[in-house]
């Protein structure tokens, strides 16, 4: 299978998304379309992957609409879409969700909860990185899938193919530090109090990698 990643900004790359498609036999393309300005096609796509990044989907740029454009395409094929942060927004608004403000902002290491058993083995409660101030509705004919304290919408899933979290389960150590000490100035004003420090040298936990396999092997088995 063909796994085309769209990394929205430098310092938020697929993570352990890449060591999943290695463990399952599948292709990873990653395309930039923040600085290329080029995208996958549908027809040599049969996984979407939209990653997070610092613009938000009601930003007035070309490729946000490009991105929209293309998410249709593979909704009305039944492709499998995956989408973290800014991806799950952009997936929500092309279902007819809004992208607004979340009543907190949220950057660094806090539990989230979950809201729904449709897919199986998925734990309770997880901690998770944040990196976030927008959140987006959940689009209709969809479920909320993970719940936080300050933010009630944390991710859903909409039919069987197609999962938005608005968290990241997807980095590994080095991809935090990364996220970090590039985008530092961000943590400012964030409600849960934690330092570029602290969220660094907190480490990701093992389970992250687990859930976050068993969602995307969620979206991508095949119908009954």
């Amino acid at each position: 299978m063909r796994v085309n990643v769209l990394q929205q900004t430098s310092n938020e790359g697929p993570g352990m998304i890449a060591d999943w498609a290695q463990a399952r036999g599948h292709q990873l393309f990653v395309y930039h379309p923040d600085q290329f300005g080029h995208l996958p096609t549908a027809a040599e796509t049969d996984m979407l992957v939209i990653l997070g990044g610092p613009m938000s989907p009601n930003d007035d740029l070309p490729w946000i609409a490009q991105e929209r454009v293309l998410i249709r395409q593979l909704l009305d094929r039944h492709v499998p879409l995956f989408g973290a942060c800014f991806g799950a927004q952009q997936i929500a608004k092309v279902l007819g969700g809004a992208v607004t403000k979340a009543p907190a902002k949220e950057v660094g290491w806090a539990p989230v909860y979950r809201q729904t058993t449709t897919i199986p083995g998925i734990p309770p409660e997880l901690s998770v990185l944040h990196w976030h101030e927008e959140m987006c509705t959940i689009p209709a004919g969809g479920e909320r899938l993970f719940s936080s304290e300050r933010v009630p919408n944390q991710g859903f899933v909409w039919g069987h193919h197609v999962i938005g979290l608005q968290f990241h389960f997807e980095p590994k150590p080095a991809n935090v530090r990364e996220m970090v000490v590039n985008d530092y100035p961000y943590i400012a004003g964030s409600a849960l109090g934690q330092t570029a420090q602290e969220i660094m040298t907190r480490p990701v936990p093992p389970e992250n990698a687990a859930a976050l396999f068993t969602l995307l092997d969620y979206v991508t088995a095949p119908d009954d």
